[in-house]
């Protein structure tokens, strides 16, 4: 699997955890190995240009999600997978460490567990989840849970 990030935000973050969520998100997921995905790490002021430009919002937000070639992901077993796909070029998420730096001290968690689970975020939007009705929101927000929950067993043994 191929995920390539580019951290253009003008803040440390830890980018190989953030590689690792996406990477686990997509294998829990049976996302097809040859799947490719990039993650970009902007500042505020881009992110409210993105959010505008392709949203309609005002101001910035925390992920965005562009999927490229949603017909050819592979969902895995029973998802009507087509054996020898070719790769599928699953899309960009874009994150914003300083949206997610203020929603971080809100919660009451650190900054990386709130870009760990924007990045899940992204990666189920990309995988054609959504949360736009409330019988889809708990589907998608536990998925999410569930995917943060396992990956961070898998990185405490």
């Amino acid at each position: 699997m191929s995920i390539e990030i580019a951290n253009e935000s003008g803040v440390d973050v830890d980018t190989d955890a953030i590689l690792a969520v996406a990477r686990h998100a997509l294998d829990e997921m049976g996302v097809n190995q040859l799947a490719e995905l990039s993650v970009l790490l902007v500042d505020i002021d881009y992110m409210a240009e993105l959010n505008h430009r392709w949203m309609g919002g005002d101001g910035p937000t925390d992920v965005l999600a562009f999927p490229m070639d949603e017909g050819s992901v592979d969902h895995g077993p029973g998802e009507n997978a087509t054996v020898g796909a070719e790769p599928a070029l699953l899309g960009d998420i874009v994150l914003c460490p300083e949206v997610a730096a203020k929603q971080a001290a809100t919660a009451g968690h650190s900054t990386a567990d709130e870009l760990h689970l924007l990045t899940v975020h992204g990666v189920l939007h990309l995988l054609g989840y959504d949360h736009a009705e409330p019988e889809e929101e708990r589907e998608m927000f536990a998925l999410q849970a569930r995917l943060l929950v396992s990956w961070r067993s898998t990185r405490s043994r």
